[in-house]
């Protein structure tokens, strides 16, 4: 190969790489926020960025990568979706000449909270964060539309990410209610099961009973011995398990005495009554011996259906609580503004979370009972209640201490006035927030916890409830074994 042969490929070369070079500042000049860009700067701003082009569902950058670059959509479609939990959630979908990223490196963040995959085939211009800061700090054009642009996308963030934090939030609530509602609803359905089978066998023990020798009419005689029975069972206290364990014994002995067949059977239902040999041997006098086994099956028979009663009722009662609990909660069918006592709201709360409180932590509550009602937005404060809870158990959980009490995580809430405000306190032994991010807890996106695990909204929203709807403060002391928040809300909110 000659000389002029070698030197005339290299300027076609180089004649093509203008022209791509050309061709990337024409394309960037169809970009708004670089339109009003010297040509100078346009040149500089091709050569420090880089093209990148995907294939449809190929990943542009992944939950957790590091913020290293700006990106510009030149053709194609990105979205972009966050991991919370197992679930992703669409925060957005750009389209071409559309700047993207540029929250976390804007922010400091050292990490992309979220992850872009290829919708259709996508064109790319990925720019430095360095050369991003040198452009944004040399051209005030550039600087003027990408706050504009990032103020209205942090507005967008977010409000989509509150309200997937209610969403989280209502999600967590409605499975911890569905966890407290089952429990009283499994009893109730078992019990009146068992009840149904208890009074099918009773009727026909009754009749049979009525036929029989007794003493006076069997009727009068029946019901009698029926007053007695549940007078007992209905006033006196449950019996200690080796007490119970003890007279069983002697009442199945005295049973299989007296030919009473499956005696260790119907014991412990008379016990629990407080029917005991003595009982039944003043009782054997009246009755004839034939007919002891079936009044004892039928006296067995008529304290399990009170029995079963009894749970039914136990039930329903949980059920109605947790439904209030609920009501009460939510502030359903009140005006958004009213005056609430802030101790309910605390009551209801640690209601709808009670599945979780019995994962090893006891809850203490010192509150001042001669507090007034406050003035607030019930739901929203209530939500304010939910978080603090939420995560001081879950600072136990994830980060226990060795000083909690009797090997225990603890969560301890209080209430006391100071001059025109109410102070709620809401404190945990877990491990404690380090100083270093103390500052930073009730920042927009700012979390602790892995990738997946935390969204950074939570407390930001707290603090907005507390600070902006109720004109109050929220403030957080943290050492080694104790972390405590304390809520100061005004007893009437200014207009």
């Amino acid at each position: 190969m000659t000389r002029e042969t070698i030197t005339e490929d290299l300027k076609l070369e180089q004649k093509m790489l203008n022209d791509q070079q050309k061709t990337l500042d024409e394309t960037l000049r169809q970009i708004p926020v670089f339109s009003k860009l010297p040509e100078a700067k346009l040149q500089w701003l091709s050569q420090e960025g880089e093209e990148v082009w995907l294939q449809p569902g190929e990943i542009h950058r992944s939950q957790g990568d590091p913020a290293e670059h700006v990106f510009v959509l030149l053709a194609g479609e990105i979205r972009v979706v966050q991991k919370v939990g197992e679930q992703e959630v669409l925060l957005a979908t750009y389209k071409p000449k559309e700047l993207f990223g540029e929250l976390p490196v804007l922010m400091g963040e050292e990490y992309f909270w979220a992850s872009g995959r290829a919708v259709s085939h996508s064109h790319i211009f990925e720019l430095p964060k360095d050369a991003f800061w040198n452009l944004l700090s040399t051209c005030s054009c550039v600087t003027t539309s990408i706050l504009g642009t990032m103020a209205r996308r942090m507005q967008e963030v977010q409000i989509l990410s509150q309200q997937r934090e209610k969403l989280t939030a209502l999600g967590t609530l409605a499975a911890g209610l569905a966890h407290e509602l089952n429990n009283p609803a499994s009893a109730a359905r078992r019990a009146a099961r068992q009840l149904r089978e208890t009074f099918e066998g009773l009727q026909p023990l009754t009749w049979q009973l009525s036929q029989q020798q007794m003493p006076a009419t069997s009727q009068e005689f029946l019901g009698e011995i029926q007053r007695q029975v549940l007078s007992n069972a209905s006033t006196l206290p449950p019996l200690d398990p080796i007490t119970q364990s003890d007279l069983e014994d002697e009442l199945i002995d005295w049973l299989e005495a007296h030919g009473v067949s499956k005696g260790w059977q119907l014991a412990p239902t008379l016990v629990e009554a407080r029917i005991d040999t003595k009982w039944l041997d003043a009782l054997s006098v009246r009755v004839p011996s034939e007919s002891l086994g079936d009044l004892m099956l039928w006296l067995e028979k008529i304290l399990t259906g009170v029995e079963l009663l009894e749970q039914v009722e136990h039930s329903s009662e949980r059920i109605c609580e947790l439904v209030d609990a609920v009501k009460d909660y939510s502030y359903m069918d009140q005006a958004p503004l009213q005056e609430v006592d802030v101790h309910e709201g605390l009551e209801s709360t640690l209601t709808i979370l009670g599945h979780k409180l019995k994962q090893g932590v006891v809850v203490n509550c010192d509150y001042d009972l001669n507090l007034p009602r406050l003035e607030a937005y019930g739901s929203e404060l209530n939500q304010v209640w939910t978080n603090l809870i939420d995560n001081a158990i879950d600072a136990i959980a994830s980060g226990f201490s060795k000083q909690a009490i009797n090997g225990q995580g603890e969560v301890r809430i209080s209430t006391r006035r100071e001059n025109d405000c109410l102070v709620v306190t809401i404190t945990d032994n877990g491990s404690g927030i380090p100083p270093e991010i103390q500052p930073h807890i009730f920042e927009p996106f700012f979390t602790t916890k892995g990738v997946g695990k935390g969204t950074g909204v939570g407390l930001h929203l707290a603090y907005g409830i507390v600070v902006e709807q109720h004109q109050g403060d929220i403030r957080v002391f943290s050492k080694p074994g104790e972390t405590r928040f304390e809520v100061r809300l005004p007893i009437k909110i200014s207009q």
